[in-house]
């Protein structure tokens, strides 16, 4: 059998290949099967787009003598929520966005919230509105999420700026999926013509991740657009089968460790939007070990995803202060 007879069996047959062997096949094999991902750094492009955040805060407080501001309401005693309501106070420091956290006992009601949130949306002062969720399971989520000002609904949930963003003409686009599409761009994968797989159909990151990539164009030009996108859910049949045709994989499903190396592609692009706590830590939902081997590109859990939620978010707030500007509601003096 010569070399290229070798190479088709390992293809056909990977278990008829002799390991102490160093004929081309085997090298070929292992080559297609086998690569060390390239690992898309999260806190490093957020940084880079924190900076870049920055500058743009110092240029419009200098033209407008306002400081943008984003006011965060927290009700309710969740830990990770006040983690992560601190991490974002902090990035607003850092960037010269001001920030106010406005606390809620446990046991306020859908009407204490409104209230807050009414409160803030007649406040010229305040940018951006962020309702920290979840929220105690005896407060109505979509009321008060409804309730927030579109105009100042920097988390984008809002039914009028879903909708903008379904016709391709934002206002803001929602934190995560944003930050997806920052990374990917920043890493040098393009998605027009690329067939992506999302797997899970939150209102937060599986359905307007798959608006924004299906889009004919966005603000990072048509490269980053134009996209043949799946998006997967708990009934969808033979996923293992789509996901692993796809080039660019985005799990976003909340089941630790769920997407596994045969799920993938070999070269294809993975990103991991979960964070599970389990025994062993935090994980994602892909299984990272085993993906790394099969992906090109791949992000980490944690260190991927969660600080580019958080910068878009600053982002938002940006956008916010300068529409606001510019259509005469105000800003908070400097």
């Amino acid at each position: 059998m010569d070399c290229w007879q070798q190479t088709h069996a390992a293809r056909e047959n990977p278990a008829s290949v002799d390991q102490t062997s160093s004929y081309p096949g085997k090298l070929l094999l292992l080559k297609e099967t086998r690569m060390s991902a390239e690992i898309i750094d999260g806190k490093a492009i957020a940084k880079e787009i924190q900076a870049e955040i920055k500058t743009l805060v110092a240029n419009f407080v200098d033209e407008t003598n306002c400081k943008p501001v984003l006011a965060a309401v927290l009700v309710g005693d969740d830990p990770a929520s006040q983690v992560y309501v601190r991490n974002k106070e902090r990035a607003c420091k850092r960037v010269g966005i001001e920030s106010q956290l406005h606390r809620m006992s446990a046991d306020s009601t859908t009407e204490d919230v409104l209230q807050k949130v009414v409160s803030l949306n007649t406040n010229p002062e305040v940018n951006g509105i962020l309702v920290q969720l979840p929220l105690p399971p005896e407060v109505d989520e979509q009321l008060v999420l409804d309730a927030v000002n579109p105009d100042k609904d920097v988390d984008a949930f809002h039914p009028t700026n879903v909708g903008l963003i379904s016709q391709g003409r934002p206002r803001y686009l929602p934190c995560t999926p944003h930050g997806i599409v920052q990374m990917l761009f920043r890493s040098g994968v393009q998605t027009t013509g690329k067939r992506v797989c999302v797997i899970g159909r939150s209102d937060i990151v599986g359905k307007p991740m798959a608006m924004m990539l299906a889009q004919k164009n966005c603000a990072l030009g048509s490269a980053m657009a134009n996209a043949t996108v799946t998006l997967c859910h708990s009934r969808t049949q033979g996923l293992a089968e789509i996901a692993s045709s796809c080039d660019i994989l985005i799990a976003a499903i909340g089941k630790p460790n769920f997407v596994t190396a045969e799920m993938i592609k070999p070269g294809a692009v993975v990103i991991d939007v979960g964070i599970n706590r389990t025994e062993d830590g935090l994980v994602g939902d892909v299984d990272f070990e085993a993906a790394s081997e099969v992906a090109s590109k791949i992000t980490p859990v944690p260190g991927g995803v969660g600080p580019l939620t958080v910068t878009m978010l600053l982002s938002n707030t940006l956008a916010a202060a300068q529409y606001q500007t510019e259509h005469s509601f105000g800003a908070s003096a400097v």
